[in-house]
């Protein structure tokens, strides 16, 4: 179905044909007229099938529609997301999509100072999009008006319960009026997202677009079975031999991201890490390079890709297989978005072939593996005493580097106090005289010549 077809107004179908968007996504064509409609939904769609623009394109309509004549710009619209990446990423759509329409929209989270978010707040907002904790933070401060709010948003409500956004959700909702239209979407539907969605949404209308926990078609996906100590090897070879263009690499951890970039560099590759230990600004700088093609090789945790949304990025990998399953699920949606193709490589070592077999399991099919490669994996996966060994050594040299890292701190330490006491006593002894006695006047050389002259 094309987007004229879907009752816009014409502000925003000039919008849409700037972006040169014509026809509209599954999810597009069945949410689009129930928002319109003022119903609550239910939404299921994995990342990549155009969901922002099913909530915000209505949102925007709706709004624009009912605000037409009044002077007094209030708060009409929450979005909340898990992370800042992608508060900023449906803001930026926001921006693109209300061009034409003057709306005042908004994008806050923590991280940063909150002066020039107050600012704007005060100026009067129509749409606000928001991260849990800065939200409420701002609204303690009463700088959050909800009095007047006709829509709100929970967008990927999973990773909120993952990220243990849980009882900030459950503080928000009692903070909102009772009567408001409210839209939940949730890249999976476990148990846990449906007993949420019931204290959320009113007789919903449920849309699945997709099966739960499905991958995108367009996304083709393979898999590199190696050994542990050939992963980065693997990895280089791969980006050699299948990679012509950007490309996203996921890590497990912050310090891995850090150690695969520091590996890259050293093989001259221009790559960037984004992660929870950088700053708000630094995360910023390296998505805008990345999204500029200043940086062929973003490496991200699982947290800070949610809002990672590049234009035809063409290739995912998997540097570390998740250990949940659905995690897989939200990281290939990276590529093959909109209808655009795309290709995820998973690179496995033994430790994670259970972690494959589980991923297969929830996304209903196999993962073709790639057996023509240098680096085949030939160690088997650990027997559960050996686990228990390996982890109990592990710990070990963890508390070795510990008990090293104290006793250095200490012997700086010490010799610090030392130096110290040494300058102490060294200046005393510059200073043997010591204090003029009380009452008594210090020699004057210059004065005494003169009285003597005299």
């Amino acid at each position: 179905m094309k987007f004229k077809d879907l009752k816009l107004t014409e502000p925003i179908l000039r919008a849409l044909s700037d972006k040169n968007y014509k026809k509209a996504t599954p999810i597009q064509e069945k949410a689009i007229p129930v928002v319109l409609d003022g119903s609550d939904i239910l939404g299921s769609a994995q990342t990549g099938t155009g969901k922002t623009a099913a909530f915000a394109i209505p949102i925007i309509q709706r709004i624009s529609q009912a605000d037409r004549d009044s002077k007094k710009i209030k708060l009409r619209a929450l979005i909340m997301t898990p992370t800042r990446e992608l508060a900023i990423q449906i803001d930026e759509n926001i921006r693109e999509y209300s061009k034409y329409l003057g709306l005042k929209h908004l994008v806050i989270f923590g991280g940063v100072k909150q002066g020039k978010q107050v600012k704007k707040l005060q100026s009067g907002v129509h749409i606000l999009t928001a991260t849990p904790g800065r939200l409420l933070d701002l609204h303690n401060q009463g700088f959050v008006d909800l009095n007047d709010l006709k829509i709100f948003v929970l967008d990927e409500a999973d990773r909120m319960l993952d990220m243990g956004f849980i009882h900030d959700i459950k503080r928000l909702i009692k903070l909102l009026p009772r009567k408001r239209q409210s839209l939940f979407f949730s890249a999976t539907l476990p148990k846990n997202i449906i007993k949420l969605s019931q204290e959320i949404l009113e007789n919903p209308v449920k849309i699945e677009v997709a099966q739960t926990s499905s991958t995108a078609d367009t996304v083709a996906q393979e898999v590199y079975y190696t050994n542990a100590n050939s992963k980065r090897e693997m990895l280089l070879h791969i980006i050699e031999q299948r990679i012509d263009d950007q490309v996203l690499v996921f890590s497990r951890t912050k310090h891995g991201a850090d150690k695969i970039v520091r590996f890259l560099k050293s093989n001259n590759f221009n790559a960037a890490a984004i992660h929870g230990n950088k700053s708000q600004n630094q995360r910023q700088a390296a998505l805008k390079d990345f999204k500029k093609s200043q940086i062929q090789i973003m490496v991200a945790t699982d947290i800070a890709s949610r809002g990672i949304d590049i234009d035809k990025l063409q290739y995912v990998i998997n540097y570390n297989i998740p250990n949940i399953a659905e995690d897989y699920v939200h990281r290939i949606g990276r590529t093959g978005r909109a209808g655009e193709s795309g290709l995820a490589i998973s690179i496995c070592e033994s430790e994670e072939n259970v972690f494959i077999r589980n991923v297969e399991k929830l996304i209903g099919r196999r993962i073709p593996a790639v057996e023509d490669h240098p680096y085949p994996q030939t160690q088997q996966p650990m027997t559960e005493r050996q686990k228990k060994e390996f982890n109990k050594e592990k710990e070990r040299k963890k508390r070795e580097r510990i008990a090293q890292h104290r006793a250095r701190k200490k012997e700086k330490e010490e010799r610090r106090s030392s130096n110290k006491s040494e300058s102490k006593s060294s200046s005393r002894r510059k200073d043997k005289s010591g204090p003029t006695p009380k009452g008594k006047k210090p020699w004057n050389f210059k004065k005494s010549r003169r009285r003597k002259s005299k």
